[in-house]
């Protein structure tokens, strides 16, 4: 029986730590703040319940397969699950509204026919065959593998882009989100749709590769589905595994450095000087200076990905119940989607940002049925190129965000009891991770500049879990490192991932 220490207890942390204890490995898990779940958090007032993090699940079977790999209790046994239809409104800039069904792929060609017009259908389900042909190439070195050694191949795109000939000029191929918008969808209100998916990741359409399209098509064909209770109600029961898999968490113990002996790592320091020793560590925040040994990645090694995005969220206590056709999540597109994006990751405010309004049908969530909570989030620049501690600039930008989902929500002003603004400040407060940022997904193309660290680092029993390591941000990509760390301490360096 090995000791394990995993530093940090978000859900890719925590899925490592339950298979790597069912597997007989003794772990202790090192939290720096109070509770588990990393950004999968909670907040409550006078009743209303709010997700602070993720709001819905795609891709549940990552989960599914994490509960069937550490106990006899299913997923669906641990949480209730229901598949969010319509899986989204999305409201566009020239008044246009259209409603995707969930997980079906006629059904949203029609919805988008019926409403953008004729033709707009097959354009997105050409896209999506296409986003199809890139996830059956790329889906298992980008998600199920453990980052190979020649991680290079990864740099080549694997979105198939249409060859479009042009008179008198060279032909040309779509190489980013954007790219794809404007040449093979040809519609700005389909490009804005896809813009969307990228933005909501964290991604910028303007250089993000064409292999994003893997993005959208993961939720369209896998669904989308609400954790009734919220979000952190599947945080909890991940958390309940592994304790029932005798899983030691310590919680405010803020680890400062892996300690490492005889040139593995050996240990955690913690920031009261205390030393646990371990015989295998598991790093499942954001490396950052101090924290590792400068030997765990070598020159021809993925870097630590810096400049991600954050989030702006605005928490609203509501009076008066959820109308009857009321949409679970509602995309408001902003007016002008390159100034958004120059602004988000240029460092300032957008004037119109891409807005996400959610409306849980949840009575979990409401003091009652004449009560509603609505989230509304945006991507924004993390903090430090913005001064998200400014009150002045967190008042303005939550009132921008109001007044951008007046659509979405009839009468939303003047049904505003109480007001909850969180932004990059409060998710670098709580999560440790720099400017607030929230990790992307890992993606192919743009010669390898959207992969993450590999699970299995240069420094013997030193691994790497969690958003910030490959493959990615997202509950499905933490979950999936959870995976692959398991695999590799479990089965040895050769591990190839399950098949």
């Amino acid at each position: 029986m090995a000791r394990i220490a995993v530093i940090g207890a978000g859900t890719g942390a925590m899925a490592a730590a339950a298979r790597l204890a069912v597997a007989g490995e003794k772990v202790t898990v090192y939290e720096r703040s109070a509770s588990y779940g990393g950004s999968v958090g909670r907040h409550e007032h006078e009743g209303f319940v709010f997700d602070t993090g993720p709001g819905l699940l795609h891709l549940p079977a990552v989960q599914r397969d994490l509960f069937v790999k550490t106990g006899k209790e299913s997923l669906e046994q641990c949480v209730s699950l229901t598949q969010v239809d319509p899986a989204s409104r999305h409201l566009f800039a020239d008044g246009t509204a259209v409603s995707l069904p969930n997980a079906s792929r006629a059904g949203i060609a029609a919805a988008l026919d019926g409403a953008l017009g004729a033709g707009a259908g097959a354009r997105w389900s050409d896209f999506m065959d296409r986003a199809r042909d890139a996830w059956d190439r790329s889906r298992r070195p980008l998600l199920e593998e453990p980052l190979r050694p020649d991680h290079q191949v990864l740099g080549r795109d694997s979105y198939p882009a249409v060859r479009q000939r042009r008179l008198l000029r060279p032909a040309r191929q779509a190489g980013t989100v954007a790219e794809i918008g404007a040449w093979e969808l040809a519609d700005p209100r389909l490009a804005a749709l896809l813009d969307g998916y990228a933005l909501a990741h964290g991604l910028d359409p303007r250089t993000a590769p064409a292999s994003a399209a893997l993005l959208p098509y993961m939720e369209q064909t896998f669904g989308s589905w609400y954790v009734e209770g919220g979000m952190r109600e599947l945080a909890r029961a991940v958390y309940e595994r592994c304790v029932a898999r005798r899983v030691t968490f310590v919680f405010g113990a803020e680890v400062v450095r892996v300690v490492e002996k005889d040139g593995r790592a050996a240990g955690v320091e913690l920031a009261d000087g205390e030393v646990a020793e371990a015989d295998r560590v598991v790093l499942g925040v954001r490396p950052r200076p101090g924290l590792v040994p400068g030997q765990v990645w070598g020159a021809d090694d993925v870097a630590v990905r810096a400049g991600a995005a954050g989030r702006f969220t605005v928490l609203l206590s509501l009076r008066g119940g959820r109308e009857a056709d009321a949409v679970h999540r509602t995309v408001v597109h902003g007016a002008d989607g390159a100034a958004e994006q120059e602004a988000v990751f240029g460092g300032r405010v957008a004037a119109h940002p891409t807005v996400t309004v959610l409306r849980p049908d949840d009575p979990a969530t409401r003091p009652d049925a004449e009560h509603e909570a609505v989230t509304l989030t945006a991507t924004t620049a993390p903090q430090g190129p913005v001064d998200w501690r400014d009150p002045e600039v967190r008042r303005r930008f939550a009132d921008v965000l109001v007044e951008r989902a007046t659509g979405a929500v009839p009468g939303l002003r003047e049904r505003i009891l109480h007001t909850e603004v969180r932004t990059p400040a409060e998710t670098e407060a709580e999560t440790g991770a720099e400017g607030g940022a929230v990790p992307p997904p890992a993606l192919a193309g743009a010669a390898g500049a959207y992969l993450h660290p590999g699970n299995l680092t240069r420094l013997p029993g030193l691994y790497l879990a969690g958003g910030w390591a490959h493959p990615g941000g997202g509950l499905a990509h933490a979950g999936m490192s959870g995976t692959l760390v398991a695999g590799l301490v479990v089965e040895g360096d050769g591990f190839r991932g399950s098949r």
